[in-house]
């Protein structure tokens, strides 16, 4: 199969079934990072305050989790057939947002140090790189038209500039982990508002 359409090509029947493959696995993600918040054992909001950088985390991993999920929906929107390049790239991007779980719970439980930062922004980066091999595949090979390059446009620069920034975390990293987190944060703001003026920034230019 390649990535023209034809007559072996699935059409949006396949595309659906792919969406909920990764509603699937994305909603076991969810599941596995909750699964990683355990209560303390004494009583006392003094034991509960101590699980700080674990819940801190889970809600920075939950966030970024959630935004993939809300654009994965949008860009699929756009794809109108199954090729072999829009399933493994797609199953790379499953793959890399399955790790998130297992760095969220390091960098919780090491306080947020530099190896663990350094990690967590490893981690972040994965999918972001994977999440651009879906978004070529689906621009070569999905619905065609202005409405539709503006989205192709403007979701492609936005993803490279967040690659670019979570790259930047890891120097940073180096002078203070708070730094790389905070590339981290600032990526989760650049998606979290998709109608922001921000999106201004990465409209294409007519």
């Amino acid at each position: 199969m390649t990535d023209t359409p034809s007559e072996e090509t699935e059409g949006r029947p396949g595309v659906g079934r792919v969406e909920a493959f990764s509603d699937g696995v994305i909603a076991i993600i969810v599941t596995i990072m909750v699964l990683e918040l355990h209560p303390p054992v004494s009583e006392g909001m003094a034991k509960l305050w101590t699980l700080w950088p674990v819940f801190l985390a889970y809600v920075l991993s939950y966030a970024y989790v959630a935004i993939y999920w809300v654009n994965h929906h949008r860009l699929f929107g756009h794809a109108t057939h199954v090729t072999n390049g829009l399933l493994w790239s797609n199953i790379l991007l499953l793959f890399a947002l399955s790790l998130v779980p297992f760095s969220t719970s390091y960098l919780g439980e090491h306080h947020f140090n530099r190896e663990a930062t350094l990690l967590y922004l490893a981690t972040m980066l994965l999918p972001s790189i994977a999440y651009a091999w879906v978004q070529a595949t689906v621009r070569r090979t999905g619905q065609r038209g202005p409405a539709a390059e503006r989205f192709y446009a403007a979701s492609t620069r936005k993803g490279w500039v967040a690659a670019l920034i979570y790259a930047l975390g890891v120097p940073l990293t180096f002078i203070s982990p708070w730094l790389g987190i905070g590339c981290a944060a600032l990526v989760a703001v650049l998606w979290f508002l998709p109608q922001s003026r921000i999106d201004a920034l990465f409209a294409p230019r007519v």
